[in-house]
């Protein structure tokens, strides 16, 4: 009877199964020519059965007979309803094209996109389809978080996490261990001191998409570990004009007390463009030779004044014309904002092997920042052509005033000794863009795509100055000239070119025209050319130093007077290290397969060869700098293979295996010969011996997407670095004077585990609709192994330890709100919680243990609304809980330590609220 039962049972599935229909089709653009329209969203409005199309945009489902009414829509597009009816068995397609609304839909988007990878839905089915491992985050997401820049919004993707002034860490690796594409071209950084432009100058009026992609692909360039980050500018389809006003107040930061540099304290300068006062004088010749010169026209004093509120606008506009049957679509956005920062704290180092400090310090910085960026962006498009054009204009500034107290060197006796820094950055970043792509066959079967990128970076540190004394009272100091007193030093470095360039041909091959299989073959490169220039100069005593009281920030006619009366010069004291040609150069060939195996199995395999050059011109401290350069040449040629499998359990989850090898290169600083100096007796060193590192990576991933705006995701991964480069404390025959350098260990693993979910909280209750969940967690245990050939290894307090840099463990997780008051008014609220774990910051040695940056938990509030479709409202609270960053010696010392605590630096950042005003039309 079972048996009967059961075989009634089959039958039944089946003939229903037979009795079943099918509804593909095919959505196109028409603001495109009516070429394919991908993640479009394709709804059965009867059954709520809904998918998005594929990059071809196809789609496809499977429905019982009836009549039914298919919903098409997407982002900033009518939508449209098409009804049908489907008889048992009956295979119907329905085409259709969309066509724009004109932009009256766009809601969150700052500026549209074609494909609207913007939105989290799309960017959610992409990587649903695609074969390799990366995660993406869109301006909807960047917009409904609060975020302004870009680096603030990677650290809401799994494995990210952000360090104050130290740029990301992607899987517990810190920034060397990365690498930057803007639209998919090779890019350099700004600053000597970070191996990536930092991702907070981005502001997301200029970015469309972001991609990150934590296992490599041949097409990309091999330097890299923890990710490669690719940032896409915005491009439009649609004609909109937006005006956006910002402003914001942080607690201790605004409004308060703020010793802003008399240089800076002009209308000039507030608004990004003074500096030139700090450039060292033309007596001082091009070439260092020991001048004497006082023809400065930078001031020493410093205004005490009250910061005002940090404020941000932007404007842009986007549209088309036609030329002839096709369009050319253009985008421009500008956008410029500035900020006042106060950081106050203990500022300590200790003495090597003694226990006790060498520093006690505490320390407060009054930074005045400002950021201004510029896009242009141009498209077209034809039959078989697309062409684009990216113009990005980057320009940073900050000036620091920056005081310390208490005792160097350890001087206990004198615990009022003062250090002022006053200092000025700056970098401007000028990228030109050129990149496309054509279908030699009309079918598209055969492609070509690629570009040219053409960049100019130039970044300065001019008349870095200190002054030294005792401190008196709030506003007196007693000071006497010599030591590091007057110290002023001039560094910068341009890139005079940097060009880089990819080709790739495709061809698509294959007997389902929904699954081709594609094998690609390319090249992808970039050269650059720098020029580093350090040079300083001391105010001299001419008849003896003779300590005398001052204002502090009045000193400046105290100097000139005593400059006029001959007391004091200032002399240059360069060597010959001051000026360091580097020349860095990639070549990459690659070919790639994705052969998709059958309808769950996709292989995605590929080799690239790739042979980097970093060669430096330079001369030793012990040249005479009238000597020849000397060279140092560092070449390698990689090969690095690639393996990507996605096999498609089902419709809704894939598990995916990525396995490749690739390397890493040093932050520039890292890797040159040059000392900088404050005057509390640390300092800072490049080594020009550093070896490139090799990664051997391998990631193993199951995912699961319920809906198009749900997902969840775990990933184990493992690393094993070769060489690994890190941070550790240079040994000292005095043992006073902390030095700072970077070093090349034998080796180092990572094993990880890798957790992320997005969640639609109304599968829970219907009383929770609107409510969403996001989160993601790394879990990692490192290990690194000290070479014992190394010189100076023997100097490193362990043998093995955890790898610098890399946290064991981060956290990120949201909670979203959507709701409408009204028929007009939409909004958004969202809770926003990230914290890292305790790492390594820089290496213990001489018996002390690590320094570590201890974790740092951080809550932000943003709430959103969009009214009548056209002003945008944003309101935030950052950083709620406002705990204390700190930089912390361990407690596993060797050595006795008599100090009573192991704090070395500390500050709280206070609570930010900020409110912005967009309109568009």
């Amino acid at each position: 009877m079972k048996i009967k039962f059961l075989l009634l049972t089959v039958l039944f599935s089946a003939i229903s199964f037979a009795q079943n229909a099918t509804v593909s089709g095919q959505i196109l653009d028409k603001e495109m020519n009516n070429e394919p329209l991908p993640f479009a969203t394709v709804l059965i409005k009867e059954t709520k059965q809904n998918t998005a199309t594929d990059e071809n945009g196809k789609y496809s489902f499977s429905i019982q007979p009836g009549n039914y009414t298919l919903v098409l829509s997407y982002l900033g597009y009518a939508t449209k309803e098409i009804a049908f009816a489907v008889n048992a068995g009956e295979l119907k397609t329905i085409n259709h094209t969309l066509a724009s609304t004109g932009g009256e839909e766009l809601k969150e988007v700052v500026i549209e996109v074609q494909y609207s990878k913007e939105k989290e839905s799309a960017l959610l089915q992409e990587q649903q389809k695609a074969v390799e491992i990366k995660q993406s985050i869109g301006s909807q997401e960047l917009s409904r978080k609060g975020i302004s820049d870009v680096e603030e919004g990677l650290t809401k993707i799994t494995g990210i996490s952000k360090v104050e002034s130290k740029g990301l860490f992607i899987r517990g690796l810190e920034d060397r261990y990365n690498n930057l594409l803007i639209n998919n071209l090779a890019v350099p950084s700004n600053s000597p001191f970070k191996k990536i432009v930092p991702l907070d100058q981005f502001p997301t009026d200029v970015v469309g998409y972001i991609d990150v992609f934590k296992t490599f692909n041949p097409n990309i360039y091999g330097d890299f570990a923890g990710a490669t980050i690719d940032v896409k500018t915005s491009q439009s389809t649609k004609e909109q004009t937006k005006i956006s006003f910002g402003t914001g107040f942080t607690t201790n930061n605004n409004l308060s007390d703020f010793l802003l540099s008399e240089d800076a304290d002009n209308t000039k300068s507030k608004f990004g463009f003074g500096g030139q006062e700090r450039a060292l004088p033309v007596g001082y010749g091009s070439i260092p030779a020991g001048r004497i010169n006082n023809d400065y026209t930078s001031s020493w004093n410093v205004n005490k004044v009250k910061s005002p509120l940090n404020t941000s606008t932007g404007i842009s506009h986007t549209g088309k014309f036609d030329v002839g049957s096709n369009k050319l679509y253009y985008v421009f956005a500008t956008n410029f904002d500035n900020k006042y920062q106060v950081r106050e704290g203990v500022d300590r180092t200790f003495s090597q092997g003694q226990g006790i400090y060498d520093n006690n310090l505490t320390k407060k910085q009054y930074k005045f920042q400002t950021q201004a960026s510029a896009l242009i962006g141009l498209q077209f498009k034809a039959d078989r052509f697309k062409f684009n054009y990216t113009g990005l204009y980057l320009k940073s500034t900050e000036n620091l005033i920056q005081d310390q107290v208490g005792y160097t060197r350890t001087a206990v006796q004198n615990p009022n000794e003062f250090i002022r820094l006053n200092q000025y950055e700056q970098s401007d970043y000028f990228a030109n863009q050129f990149f496309g792509s054509y279908k030699l066959s009309k079918d598209d079967k055969h492609s070509i795509n690629g570009g040219l990128s053409y960049t100019r970076t130039k970044y300065s540190q001019p008349d870095r100055k200190f002054i030294t004394g005792t401190k008196i009272s709030d506003t007196e100091i007693n000071t006497q000239y010599g030591s590091n007193n007057l110290l002023r030093q001039f560094f910068n470095i341009d890139n005079n070119f940097h060009m880089s360039g990819n080709i790739e041909y495709n061809y698509k091959f294959g007997k389902n025209e929904d699954r081709l299989n594609k094998l690609s073959a390319g090249y992808s490169g970039f050269a650059e050319y720098m020029v580093s220039k350090f040079r300083f100069t001391f105010g001299n005593p001419n008849n003896g130093a003779i300590p005398y009281n001052v204002p502090v920030n009045d000193i400046d006619a105290f100097i000139q007077n005593d400059i006029a009366s001959n007391f004091i010069s200032f002399t240059e004291q360069s060597t010959a290290e001051w000026k360091t040609k580097v020349f860095q150069r990639a070549d990459g060939a690659y070919t790639n397969l994705l052969l998709n195996v059958n309808e769950k199995l996709e292989f995605n395999v590929g080799l690239r060869a790739e042979n980097t050059i970093r060669e430096y011109k330079y001369k030793s401290i012990v040249d005479p700098i009238s000597n020849p350069y000397r060279t140092k040449t560092n070449e390698n040629l990689y090969i690095l293979p690639s393996l990507n499998v996605k096999y498609a359990m089902k419709d809704d989850r894939n598990l995916r295996l990525a396995i490749s090898k690739t390397y890493t290169k040093p932050v520039l600083f890292e890797s040159l010969d040059i000392n900088l100096i404050n005057a509390d007796g640390t300092t800072e060193l490049g080594n020009s011996d550093l070896e490139n590192s090799q990664n051997y990576n391998a990631d193993l991933k199951f995912e699961v997407f319920p809906t198009s705006k749900e997902m969840f995701a775990a990933t184990i991964f493992a690393k094993y670095i070769d060489q690994p480069i890190e941070r550790t404390i240079l040994a000292s025959a005095t043992g006073s004077g902390q030095t700072i350098t970077y070093f090349n260990n034998k080796s180092a693993t990572l094993f990880g585990a890798e957790f992320e979910a997005i969640l639609q909280l109304s599968r829970l209750t219907d009383k929770l609709e609107g409510f969403s969940f996001g989160f993601n967690t790394s879990l990692m245990i490192t290990e690194s192994t000290i070479d014992k050939k190394r010189p100076g290894s023997d100097f490193d307090t362990f043998t093995k330890r955890n790898l610098q840099g890399a946290s064991n463990w981060l956290l990120n997780s949201d909670i979203k709100y959507e709701f409408d008051l009204g028929s007009t008014c939409k909004n958004t609220a969202s809770l926003v919680y990230n914290v890292y774990g305790e790492r390594i910051y820089a290496v213990g040695v001489a018996g002390y243990d690590h320094i570590y940056e201890k974790p740092f938990h951080k809550l932000d509030f943003v709430w959103g609304s969009s009214i009548n479709k056209k002003w945008d409202l944003k309101f935030s609270v950052d950083n709620i809980l406002n705990p204390l960053y700190t930089r912390e010696r361990g407690t596993e010392n060797k050595i006795s330590i008599e100090e009573s605590s192991l704090v070395e630096q500390s500050y709280k950042r206070g609570v930010g609220f900020s409110t912005s005003i967009s309109y568009s039309f």
